[in-house]
């Protein structure tokens, strides 16, 4: 029999961490499957993908235009129904606006992996879009999650089995990017207690917690702050700097897709998301061991930190403990070598070859 075509639906690639997870799964497929093709809105990471994956996006874009998530959503939904019409026999793989994927797999009847990112807690549902919900999702062939937890939220929500595939986390190419020269010499002055975050500028990774806690913080101690990222809450997480008067102690920079150098110069890793599925950045924070102070968000951070044992955690949006375990960090700073050791020695279960092979069986159980 034919191997289907493999088309993975991501109506936006933007450079967070669910794309980093489709740039590892997708170039480890395409070495095992000759048709592999991404469905999706925006082209400007292409050259990140290997050569032989095609990327199928409407023509004729604006590309310096802002467009909405659904606009973009819906284009993808027409350009994966162009795709069926042309080969129906198709394996998709959503990695983002599962649902929607799904509900053309049900009315189409082509097999469907949803790979699902965040956890349920973080989805704006009302009883109504509850039902809907569970119901499409069970019409899926699979569902991966990326967390114990999230499988664990996934089941009482909607009672839906699910499997369990840790993001791949390539440690020897994060070390290898690491040591490249930066010219930002914000982090150089080993004197003041140097804290990063790496997230996107949106409500989900909630930086106005940790600016906040950090205008606290800096009346007390010497510090910095580096935030990288981009997003829609730009503007607001600037203003509230310059209001602030923080300019000289917090440093944003866009995006980069080697936030590697300026993490491994920083002392501390702080993570203050509402919600989250598994957080990449908390991982290549321990590769390059670095202390990880995280809010205890469903889901992930407890899972990857151990219920705390490998790093601090606080409650969302609580910025004053935050501050706490800030202080708690500069002070017992010189004793928490065994924590972060033990942290890299258990990072061994996210290990690249693994998962990206656990992901690949699933795959080839339907192509």
């Amino acid at each position: 029999m034919k191997q289907k075509k493999l088309i993975i639906f991501m109506p936006s690639i933007e450079g967070g961490g669910v794309e980093k997870n489709l740039f590892i799964i997708s170039n480890y497929v395409i070495n095992r499957s000759n048709d592999v093709s991404i469905i999706t809105f925006d082209k400007k990471f292409k050259n990140f993908f290997n050569q032989k994956i095609k990327f199928l996006t409407a023509k004729n874009i604006e590309t310096n235009k802002r467009y909405s998530k659904y606009y973009k959503y819906f284009i993808c939904i027409i350009l994966l129904i162009k795709e069926y019409y042309n080969n129906k026999n198709i394996l998709v793989i959503s990695f983002q606006a599962n649902i929607y994927a799904i509900i053309l797999a049900f009315f189409f009847r082509f097999k469907i992996i949803s790979r699902s990112n965040s956890s349920p807690s973080g989805w704006n549902q009302n009883f109504i879009k509850k039902i809907i919900f569970k119901f499409f999702f069970s019409y899926a062939d699979e569902i991966i999650v990326n967390s114990k937890e999230f499988q664990k939220e996934f089941k009482n929500k909607f009672n839906i089995k699910t499997k369990c595939i840790y993001n791949p986390l390539n440690k020897y190419e994060i070390l290898k990017l690491s040591r490249k020269k930066t010219r930002l010499n914000f982090l150089n002055n080993k004197s003041y207690l140097r804290i990063i975050n790496v997230a996107r500028f949106t409500d989900q990774k909630d930086h106005m917690t940790l600016l906040k806690c950090f205008k606290s913080l800096n009346k007390k101690i010497q510090t910095r702050l580096l935030i990288i990222g981009y997003g829609t809450n730009k503007s607001k997480i600037i203003n509230f700097i310059k209001h602030n008067k923080l300019g000289k102690s917090v440093k944003i920079l866009d995006f980069n897709k080697n936030p590697y150098p300026y993490i491994k110069k920083s002392d501390l890793f702080v993570l203050t998301s509402r919600y989250e599925g598994l957080p990449n950045v908390l991982l290549e924070a321990q590769t390059l061991r670095k202390f990880v102070i995280s809010s205890d968000c469903r889901t992930g951070p407890r899972e990857i930190l151990k219920n705390g044992k490998l790093g601090y955690l606080f409650k969302v949006g609580d910025h004053i403990m935050l501050e706490k375990k800030i202080l708690d960090f500069k002070k017992f700073k010189n004793k928490l070598s065994i924590k972060i050791n033990s942290a890299y020695r258990q990072l061994n279960r996210f290990d690249y070859e693994y998962n990206c092979r656990n992901y690949w069986k699933l795959i080839s159980k339907y192509i």
